[in-house]
């Protein structure tokens, strides 16, 4: 076998659309564009919700209230079978542990530790939110939750 007997899987591969061949073709005269009109034309895309000039329906509605989201400062979670073969037993886990491990993201937000996987050492977290489960199982190990 070499390179050049490879070829692609059955069914992979498509003949061309081959478009205004004649009207026995099936996709003459007009090329299954219809007649005229912008989406006739090329390069006829309209973005999305655009209403033909039309005030569109998000801004013909009123805004009211506050959102924060922007603000939001969202969870970082990472599973404890994923932060169990890091650390040796008995050590102490914070934040700053995590991002050099690279288990998080190096940015703002409120770590929190999921139950997922298992613990099978202690270790002692420090300034770090845990979910009930997670917390039974750092417990169970013989670990803490500050």
């Amino acid at each position: 076998m070499d390179l050049s007997s490879l070829k692609p899987r059955p069914g992979a591969k498509h003949r061309v659309k081959r478009l205004g061949c004649g009207e026995s073709s099936g996709h003459g005269k007009t090329s299954g564009k219809g007649h005229k009109g912008q989406k006739a034309r090329s390069g006829g895309s309209i973005r999305l919700g655009f209403e033909g000039g039309q005030m569109p329906l998000m801004r013909r509605m009123p805004k009211r209230g506050f959102n924060n989201n922007q603000f939001r400062e969202g969870f970082l979670s990472v599973n404890l079978g994923r932060v169990a073969p890091h650390f040796a037993a008995g050590s102490t886990v914070d934040a700053a542990h995590l991002v050099a491990a690279g288990l998080i993201p190096d940015r703002k937000g409120i770590v929190k530790i999921l139950s997922g996987g298992e613990l099978p050492h202690a270790l002692h977290f420090k300034g770090i939110a845990a979910s009930a489960a997670a917390r039974a199982k750092v417990l169970a190990s013989g670990g803490t939750v500050e």
